[in-house]
């Protein structure tokens, strides 16, 4: 029985490592920049504590943004000792996120503060609005 060879790369099975054409290199907001955005979103005079909190879920968890609007106090679950949203996903496909401890501490207590059953969305905007506001704040 013979040994398989060994590539250069040391690894057992030739990869093409290079960039497709198409590839384009994504950038990514340091901690302290999500923080400053997060700031200028509490700004807002009428809904600064709704938006800095959906500046933080989509931050925090990586949902889309779909994702993020639909959001119910019913999505927060323990999972394994953690907290974690039970969401439906792209194509209605069911999964967990995990979401960190202050951050369910703070949905939590926004659906307490404004009377939300546990069914209602806890971002009642669309989209565009959404786009809106992460945009302005980002800019300040």
């Amino acid at each position: 029985m013979s040994a398989m060879p060994i590539l250069p790369n040391k690894s057992l099975v030739a990869r093409n490592v290079g960039l497709s054409r198409g590839t384009r290199i994504v950038t990514y907001l340091t901690p302290e920049e999500v923080r400053q955005i997060e700031s200028a979103a509490r700004e807002s005079p009428r809904k600064g504590e709704r938006d800095a909190l959906l500046v933080r879920v989509l931050f925090q968890t990586g949902l889309r943004i779909s994702e993020a609007l639909s959001l119910t106090p019913a999505h927060l679950e323990i999972f394994e000792g953690r907290p974690s949203l039970r969401i439906l996903g792209k194509g209605g496909k069911p999964r967990r996120v995990a979401c960190p401890t202050r951050l369910a501490e703070s949905l939590q207590a926004y659906a307490f503060r404004h009377e939300l059953p546990s069914g209602e969305r806890l971002f009642l905007i669309n989209r565009f609005r959404a786009y809106q506001i992460i945009t302005a704040a980002a800019k300040k």
